[in-house]
């Protein structure tokens, strides 16, 4: 089944990646059938009508009626949601400043990072709940800020990161493989744990729909089933068909998803960044051939340009404005 051309609407649509899934999936970029196109539509101007304006790209769009099962009322509730939060937390002022100081010292407790890709291109995001104490992880932030900083990382996901991995795909990649290591997570430990796990999850299937590809849970200790049907009510059934539940007997399964060349030693890989996998960033997101600058840092650079010329700029003198204006100078009092 060849794709079929997206539609785009060029108000909204300036993407400068591809736009087509890389395999048919029904209700995703090149593989939408013309009701489909239209609900697109149809979801747009009811939120242009309640004066929404960011965000209505046809990407974008697509996530949250996909989320819904393309019902449109309750796609439009979900977005409306989402930009009501975005409001609360002040979001889109925070990503161009964010400034996260304490992560290496909250990386001894809490490593959660993007490294490389997996097999399918899509960014590798990697979470180790093992040294979760959240006593001492508040004495060096706060919950919020926590958070603030996983949505941020969601921001940059979405741009720059996956437009990166798209490039270098060569199709259009909207997903993460996510590996959650629960090495060391015991009895003592899980409440709080599970706590953190709860409020993230929460964020990301609400704000952030269609953004999971696969998710491995690696080392799974003794009694997680139990656990883990705990968890799955949090979750939509589709969600949960990308999830695998692995014990200590992970890597050869992983291996199938994620080249040993961009999977960290420890989990079973070969690579070893200087400084260390966790605070390296290392993806296409970083390769000259795939990076672009973020839409976000473009309207922050432009911003600030426009903030610089405006206090860079002479004040013109009144005679100044009169001769612009056609007018002669006042006369001296």
């Amino acid at each position: 089944m060849a794709p079929t051309p997206l539609e785009l609407d060029p108000k909204y649509d300036d993407y400068d990646f591809p736009t087509a899934a890389p395999e048919p999936q029904d209700g995703h970029p090149g593989y939408l059938t013309p009701q489909q196109q239209a609900q697109v539509a149809q979801l747009r101007l009811m939120l242009e009508a309640e004066g929404y304006t960011k965000r209505l790209d046809t990407l974008t769009l697509l996530r949250f009626l996909r989320a819904r099962k393309f019902d449109v009322e309750l796609a439009k509730k979900m977005f409306v949601e989402c930009e009501k939060w975005r409001q609360e937390i002040k979001l889109d002022e925070t990503v161009p400043n964010w400034d996260y100081p304490e992560k290496k010292e909250m990386f001894k407790y809490y490593p959660q990072y993007y490294h490389k890709t997996d097999k399918d291109g899509r960014p590798v995001y990697i979470e180790q709940l093992g040294g979760i104490d959240l006593n001492a992880m508040y004495k060096i932030t706060t919950a919020e800020r926590m958070l603030m900083n996983l949505a941020v990382e969601y921001e940059r996901v979405a741009d720059p990161r996956l437009p990166a991995c798209s490039r270098k795909a060569g199709c259009l990649l909207e997903t993460c493989c996510t590996i959650m290591d629960l090495k060391g997570v015991g009895l003592a430990k899980a409440p709080q744990v599970y706590s953190y796990v709860k409020q993230a999850s929460a964020m990301s299937q609400n704000y952030y729909p269609e953004r999971l590809g696969k998710l491995y849970i690696i080392n799974a200790p003794w009694g997680f089933s139990t656990v883990w049907g705990a968890i799955k009510g949090w979750l939509d059934p589709v969600t949960v068909q990308k999830i695998h539940v692995l014990g200590s007997g992970y890597q050869k399964e992983l291996l199938k998803q994620v080249p040993a060349e961009n999977l960290p030693k420890q989990f079973g890989g070969t690579c070893e960044c200087p400084g260390g996998c966790e605070l390296s960033d290392m993806g296409p997101w970083h390769e000259p051939e795939w990076a672009r600058p973020a839409k976000w840092e473009k309207k922050a650079d432009a911003a600030k340009e426009g903030a610089d010329a405006s206090v860079a700029a002479p004040v013109p003198t009144a005679t100044e404005v009169n001769e612009t204006a056609g007018a002669p100078a006042p006369a001296a009092a």
